[in-house]
């Protein structure tokens, strides 16, 4: 059996799959800082770092694979396979994997509205970061109704288990499903809110899971919108200071990857 993580149904790291893995890490070398290593996912794996502290993934995407680059979050559970018949059995799709790896398995899945999440069995990730979901990141989801999706996640996730996994808190604040680890006044890992237009022309409105990346302060958001740019990405949303969550800008990579920087 596979060692119990801290929270099953947590978020545990988040990864975008690259069309020219050399060119990505120079986009977002160059826009957030980061520098890379080797990941012990494998050759066609880098894991990226701020100031040591690992931060994501990003892998090289097979030329075959004719799927659209974006950044994507991963669960921890209990048991893959059971988490896949779940999914299939509320109208969702499991659409790659469960895939063996050295230290345990993964799949991809779109829930009912489209937007496209991962799961996670086995070794707690030696590359993951212990800050996800603190100051270094953040997950949101923007759905067509909250609700609807917190119930669907928590019964595929077993965000309910009150076990050794410890369970994850679900409460309504401010519009917003918010999630947190444990009971009570837990950590905070990610947000579901209402909103998601399927027909969107602008991908950043059609229903997905918003991966966001804190950098120090207003100054560091607009630089690193510039340099996006600069580097052939673009700037699809933006938000300033005078909001309750800070400087916000939501940018595309030049393969099309969505992600968000806030100050915060």
């Amino acid at each position: 059996m596979a060692p119990r993580h801290p929270v099953f149904g947590a978020p545990c790291w988040a990864s975008l799959l690259a069309r020219d893995l050399a060119d990505t890490q120079d986009f977002y070398g160059a826009v957030l800082g980061w520098t890379f290593r080797p990941a012990k996912l494998g050759d066609q794996f880098v894991v990226a770092e701020t100031d040591g502290v690992p931060v994501a993934s990003i892998g090289a995407l097979a030329p075959t694979l004719q799927v659209a680059v974006a950044w994507t979050p991963y669960f921890v559970v209990s048991d893959v396979d059971a988490t896949a018949s779940r999914i299939r059995e509320r109208s969702a799709t499991v659409a790659v994997g469960p895939l063996a790896f050295e230290m345990g398995r993964a799949a991809l899945a779109a829930d009912r509205d489209g937007a496209v999440f991962g799961f996670w069995e086995g070794e707690p990730l030696p590359d993951a970061s212990p800050k996800l979901g603190g100051p270094a990141f953040r997950l949101e989801l923007r759905t067509y109704d909250a609700i609807a999706s917190a119930i669907f996640y928590g019964e595929v996730l077993d965000w309910a288990d009150d076990g050794l996994g410890g369970g994850i808190d679900v409460s309504y604040e401010k519009d917003h499903v918010v999630l947190r680890t444990g009971r009570g006044s837990g950590h905070v890992v990610a947000r579901i809110g209402s909103g998601g237009i399927e027909a969107a022309t602008n991908p950043h409105l059609r229903p997905r899971w918003h991966v966001s990346f804190a950098v120090d302060g207003v100054k560091a958001v607009r630089a690193a919108a510039e340099t996006a740019e600069s580097m052939g990405g673009a700037v699809v949303a933006a938000r300033d200071a005078r909001y309750e969550d800070g400087e916000q800008v939501t940018l595309r990579d030049p393969d099309g990857g969505l992600f968000t920087l806030t100050d915060r």
